[in-house]
């Protein structure tokens, strides 16, 4: 299963802007260190060389983010934000889908997976928004389970036993439809089954009716860079995030019940997690990357 691993290096892009990145670094490992965010060592210094790739700006806004549960930045023109929840920072993409449209995106008119946001981001053009991965996927990059875009199952719903975190159960389904989304585990979604426009199938849970996940632990030792989805109670709106630095899954599941108010909320996969926000001057580079999830107007 695709997803477990880190992106390929970015030494080569823009010479000039990693020079004062990379000026910039004292001051932004000096912030790091104050705030204590270096206690685990060789991650958080792989996260740095990362976050150096990635942009100063960004690093230097999530700084002054400040240190309370759900801080954020001057919020910029679009859906993205620096947030901070338990001293960890992250990016939150907020979508009420009464004013944009959430889709899923695998194959590109060419019949080929997309593949890379950057690919997306070219073929959409400047209506998208945001636009993270949206699932785990085989070597093919193909979704491992169910997938349904613009009303048409793709992939069939996965509900095998195995290793892995799809198969840390229960897994769920993120969905669309209409002007609502959702987040359900695997066996309600396929007892309900709703007739979505957009869906698709990861693992493990999050969050389950407010409730961590039973299987994930406080604050366990697997330490990834982590996206995910949930969804606030009205069915309205739904809130994609994105660490910025390796975080536990116990972690990451208490950003979404206490930080970002969503009681369910579904892992969408670690390592290869990427991010396409322009309103904060952001494109992550990644793996080839599987199915994608991405904001337009309506």
């Amino acid at each position: 299963m695709m997803g477990m691993g880190r992106g390929p290096g970015a030494a080569l892009l823009r010479g000039s802007f990693l020079r004062g990145s990379l000026l910039r670094g004292g001051l932004l490992q000096a912030g790091l260190l104050q705030a204590g965010l270096l206690r685990r060592g060789l991650l958080r210094r792989a996260f740095l060389r990362r976050a150096f790739l990635r942009g100063g700006v960004l690093g230097a806004a999530l700084l002054l983010a400040g240190g309370r549960a759900g801080a954020a930045a001057p919020a910029a023109n679009g859906p993205c934000r620096p947030v901070v929840h338990e001293g960890e920072r992250y990016v939150a993409c907020t979508v009420d889908l009464r004013r944009a449209r959430i889709k899923l995106f695998w194959r590109g008119p060419d019949g080929l997976p997309y593949g890379s946001l950057s690919r997306l981001a070219s073929q959409q053009g400047t209506g998208l928004t945001f636009a993270m991965n949206a699932g785990m996927y085989d070597a093919g990059l193909a979704p491992v389970g169910l997938y349904v875009e613009d009303g048409r199952e793709l992939k069939s719903a996965n509900t095998a036993n195995g290793p892995g975190n799809f198969h840390l159960k229960p897994n769920g389904v993120f969905y669309v439809a209409g002007e609502r989304a959702g987040v359900m585990d695997t066996g309600r979604y396929l007892k309900v089954h709703p007739r979505p426009d957009f869906a698709t199938q990861s693992g493990p849970m999050l969050v389950i009716g407010g409730r961590i996940h039973p299987k994930i632990s406080e604050d366990g030792p697997s330490q990834k860079i982590r996206n995910g989805v949930g969804v606030r109670p009205d069915g309205h709106v739904a809130v994609f995030a994105i660490s910025e630095a390796p975080v536990s899954f116990g972690a990451f599941a208490r950003l979404f019940r206490d930080g970002l108010a969503c009681p369910n909320a579904l892992f969408l996969d670690g390592s290869v997690s990427s991010l396409y926000a322009p309103a904060l001057g952001r494109q992550d580079l990644s793996r080839p990357l599987g199915p994608l999830v991405g904001a337009v107007p309506r």
